[in-house]
């Protein structure tokens, strides 16, 4: 039997766990791999900077469920990807990173790109190791699978030393390991789903709120059944939009501070009590909140939780719905469709704006009509992103894809690309900042040159805007340094890049240009000239 390289035998497992793409910007450390993804009919997608090849590992995971996979060279290659990482792991989010290493046997000699990557990554992944030997490369990769998808999801890294690549092992005397993972998940504690369900079953006003979690349990479906049984309002957060429909009558994202203030029972699920919820300290001392997470320090944590239940949410879910059930005569739910609609009718005159420069709500209202029902959306901004959230619909889960808790800007081209490898019949849209897109705009000659297209709208105010809004509050209008950008014609560089651009002004023509770009079949950027707006005042941006 033929002897094979490491890179060979990383392919193979790859293989085996499904993995059909990897993304990378190309090393000499690891271009073993390359070739080995060649004789397993792997894609291998390149980017211009490694940060976005990570990014674009976790917007594989987010599109399809499953754990995405980086290839990075050693030394810097390595340290550009630890934002991906640390977003990846901040969201909770599953992605397998390998790195190169200089040879073993030059080991603190001085190797070219050498650095101790194994500790750098630990504080930010759930396992952080050095592959030993060839032979253990199979071995290894089980483990780095299985961590970064068990319990909560987050990001494994792989250091492997460029002989560990390319020593060569007999394929006979491999073996690779087999049900090294369970595909069962956590459920609750029968005692507190027995109290959850009573507290639920006795509420007047109850409210949902649904996590990121909910994109990775298998039993998703169980939202259905959990809201018939007790009939209340839900707020879908992070990966759990998507989850509804939004003509569903329990769909609600416009009153969640009003509703949850006004609620006597919370159940929240697969999600922490952060900044997104202002750290649960605007819900009233009463109220009895229902906490359910897949980590037991998460429960508790900045609000107490009068019932904690350790589990998976869809499963909880569907043990919720089985365990109890809550008589309503709908009031509740209509109260809170009450207090949606009138935080509609306040944005009505912005959303139907005429002004020029134009309004950013009419821009999210003007880009809400224009992307078709089956697009993945990706926010990559700042304000702009805040805004638009509030207006833009997704109709299908894992087709709405945010930067996460962290923050990360620079996501966009990397959620877009994978979200179009993953599923290439649906359009991929970003929204976008005029100051995001500076992080890694490169990357349309990378999408260009592959062939993988999808559609930038970006909202260009020439400021970062989320933050020159408190730095006006705070020091004045003569005292802002480092806020204020340029309006560039973003769209020209898309075009040199090998894409589609196009400028607008007015409202009327934001529409028009996004079809144009849509039926273009290039990465495309609709760059769309806003104004300011009282929308976001007093938004939190720390």
């Amino acid at each position: 039997m033929p002897h094979v390289h490491g890179g060979r035998l990383v392919a193979e497992a790859f293989a085996k766990e499904g993995v059909s793409h990897v993304f990378t910007l190309c090393g000499g450390h690891i271009q073993h791999i390359y070739d080995g993804c060649l004789d397993f009919g792997i894609r291998v997608v390149d980017f211009r900077h490694e940060q976005a090849a990570g990014h674009a590992a976790e917007g594989w995971a987010r599109a399809t469920g499953k754990p995405g996979v980086a290839l990075v060279t050693a030394g810097p290659g390595v340290t550009d990807a630890v934002t991906a990482v640390a977003n990846a792991m901040r969201g909770g989010v599953p992605m397998v990173l390998i790195g190169g290493q200089g040879p073993r046997f030059y080991s603190g000699m001085g190797s070219l790109q050498e650095m101790d990557h194994v500790t750098l990554l630990r504080s930010i992944t759930k396992w952080s190791v050095t592959v030993p030997e060839t032979r253990r490369i199979p071995d290894f990769l089980a483990m780095a699978f299985r961590k970064a998808t068990t319990g909560v999801p987050g990001p494994v890294f792989l250091e492997m030393p460029l002989d560990v690549l390319m020593g060569m092992e007999k394929s006979e005397d491999l073996s690779y390991p087999k049900d090294y993972r369970t595909a069962h998940v956590a459920g609750g504690d029968p005692a507190a789903i027995t109290a959850a369900a009573d507290l639920l079953a006795h509420a007047k006003n109850p409210v949902a709120v649904v996590g990121t979690q909910w994109w990775w349990s298998p039993y998703k479906d169980a939202i259905h059944d959990f809201l018939d049984a007790y009939d209340l309002p839900v707020f879908l957060n992070g990966g759990a939009r998507g989850a509804l429909t939004p003509d569903d009558p329990r769909f609600f994202r416009l009153c969640r501070g009003k509703a949850l203030g006004s609620a006597d029972v919370i159940v929240i699920f697969g999600t922490p009590w952060d900044f997104r919820l202002n750290y649960g300290q605007d819900i009233p001392a009463g109220t009895k909140v229902i906490h359910v997470d897949l980590d037991p320090d998460v429960i508790g944590h900045n609000r107490g939780a009068q019932v904690g239940i350790v589990g998976d949410t869809g499963l909880v879910m569907r043990q919720l719905a089985e365990a109890g059930r809550r008589t309503s005569d709908g009031s509740w739910v209509s109260a809170v469709r009450g207090f949606e609609t009138t935080r509609f009718n306040k944005m009505l005159p912005e959303l139907n704006s005429d002004a020029s420069p134009i309004n950013p709500l009419r821009f999210s209202k003007e880009l809400a009509a224009a992307i078709p029902a089956n697009s993945t959306v990706v926010c990559d901004g700042g304000d702009i992103v805040g805004t638009a959230a509030k207006v833009v619909d997704v109709t299908l889960p894992g087709h709405w894809m945010d930067p996460g808790p962290l923050g990360t800007l620079g996501v966009g081209p990397s959620f877009a690309m994978a979200a179009r490898l993953a599923r290439p019949d649906e359009p991929a849209f970003i929204i976008y900042g005029d100051g995001s897109f500076g992080l890694n705009g490169m990357e349309y000659e990378a999408a260009a040159r592959q062939g993988i297209p999808f559609v930038g709208v970006m909202g260009n105010d020439g400021a970062w805007t989320q933050i020159r809004r408190g730095q006006v509050q705070l020091f004045g209008q003569e005292r802002l340094p480092a806020t204020g950008l340029a309006f560039t014609h973003y769209e020209r560089m898309v075009e040199a890049l090998g894409g589609y651009g196009e400028y607008v002004e007015k409202p009327e023509d934001i529409r028009p240009a996004i079809d144009r770009a849509l039926a273009s079949g290039k990465p495309a950027l609709v760059n769309v000239k806003i104004g300011a707006s009282a929308f976001r005042e007093g938004a939190i941006s720390v």
